[in-house]
């Protein structure tokens, strides 16, 4: 069994409580450097799929695309996340994602 990974981020003021631009910047930079950390483990699970699929026709899939935004907008929902930021992130997220399964398939099967 693999041990999860827990993807640090660096101390921060909370934005509520935020009395600079410095406080906020600095909250953004850190919680950048963390969503860095999960794309790119995000980006592993890609190369994963890419080494299983059985052929390149599998990797662009729009029943799962859709069902990624869905759980994606849900998620937003319950963390107050609005949706016009949600779902145009992921969207593109999910683009970026699939050209790179494609280059990473290409790659192992050549």
């Amino acid at each position: 069994m693999h041990k999860p990974t827990v993807v640090a981020v660096d101390p921060r003021v909370d934005p509520g409580e935020c009395i600079s631009m410095v406080e906020v910047r600095q909250g953004v930079d850190a919680l950048d450097r963390a969503l860095v950390a999960l794309l790119a483990e995000r980006q592993r699970y890609m190369d994963a799929a890419a080494r299983i699929k059985p052929n390149r026709d599998a990797v662009h899939d729009d029943a799962r695309i859709e069902d990624v935004v869905s759980k994606v907008l849900a998620a937003a929902e319950a963390h107050h996340l609005s949706r016009d930021i949600a779902e145009p992130v992921w969207r593109l997220l999910i683009d970026r994602c699939i050209a790179h399964e494609f280059s990473a398939y290409d790659r192992t099967r050549n």
